[in-house]
């Protein structure tokens, strides 16, 4: 997984999980020892003494909040008919809702039943809310900017075959002999001026027909759309990585990711173009 592709929301629904596991180790109930006598051999229970409470409550949280987490990274994997992020919210929910009855059947609830409430919630809110939140959607790391992160794609190309990579020498197309820095685009007849570009990032600013390849990196982490129009991702394209825009399509780009696959990159608002 990249650590880049993670959202605040992810690194909210990480850390709640992180303390709920703590909380799963820390007395479940208090106790007052009456006067006169020795409770020093006396140990309040904690989670991992009550099974039922462990695995509806503690794991039960920490489950939901890796399948919130893979669910984000890889979309489009379902579980008994559910996307793993649906799943895993659900069941974030069922622990708050386990927890809470739990605490307001007992009495003298301790710091294990308190916390765990608390890192219930939070993973929770985090789970549902993550997708509807813009300030959650940000990226939890902050990009220093693609200028300065390598191609992954394809590995160095050799001089003279396929596609440049930013800041390197870009193959001429269509240009005239005797002139090899100059690009053309696809289409174009020797000769004729390139048409100049619109706004850097926009994926309207070349027509169809005079499309040209290149490198660019999504400044968030955005879905990939297969080409036969499915509406579940196929991939997500992450920040700091480079991926090479093939086709326009509409409003939108055709990009091929490392691996080989190619899709439909329909949110093209800030790019960054190598």
């Amino acid at each position: 997984m990249n650590i880049r592709s993670l959202t605040r929301g992810d690194g909210v629904v990480i850390g709640a999980a992180v303390v709920l596991f703590i909380a799963s180790f820390l007395d479940l109930y208090g106790f007052d020892c009456p006067a006169g006598i020795n409770c020093s051999r006396y140990n309040a229970p904690n989670a991992w003494d009550s099974l039922g409470l462990l695995m509806s409550v503690y794991l039960a949280g920490i489950i939901a909040a890796a399948l919130v987490i893979v669910g984000r990274a890889t979309p489009g994997r379902k579980v008994v008919g559910f996307d793993l992020g649906q799943f895993g919210a659900a069941l974030s929910i069922f622990a708050v809702w386990t927890v809470f009855w739990t605490i307001i059947d007992g009495s003298n609830t301790g710091a294990g039943l308190i916390l765990g409430l608390l890192a219930a919630i939070a993973l929770a809110g985090g789970a549902v809310a993550t997708p509807l939140v813009p300030a959650l959607k940000a990226p939890l790391m902050s990009a220093s900017g693609p200028k300065v992160v390598q191609p992954q794609y394809g590995g160095q190309p050799q001089p003279g075959q396929g596609y440049g990579y930013p800041g390197a020498p870009q193959p001429s197309y269509g240009g005239q002999p005797g002139q090899p820095g100059q690009q053309q685009p696809y289409g174009a007849q020797p000769g004729q001026p390139r048409p100049a570009p619109g706004p850097q990032g926009s994926a309207a600013d070349t027509p169809a027909g005079d499309f040209t390849p290149f490198w660019f990196a999504v400044p968030v982490a955005r879905p990939l759309y297969g080409e036969d129009g499915s509406p579940s991702p196929i991939a997500e394209l992450a920040p700091g990585t480079w991926y090479l825009a093939v086709e326009q399509r509409g409003p939108g780009l055709i990009a091929q990711t490392q691996d080989g696959r190619r899709g439909v990159l329909q949110d093209t608002t800030g790019i960054q173009r190598g």
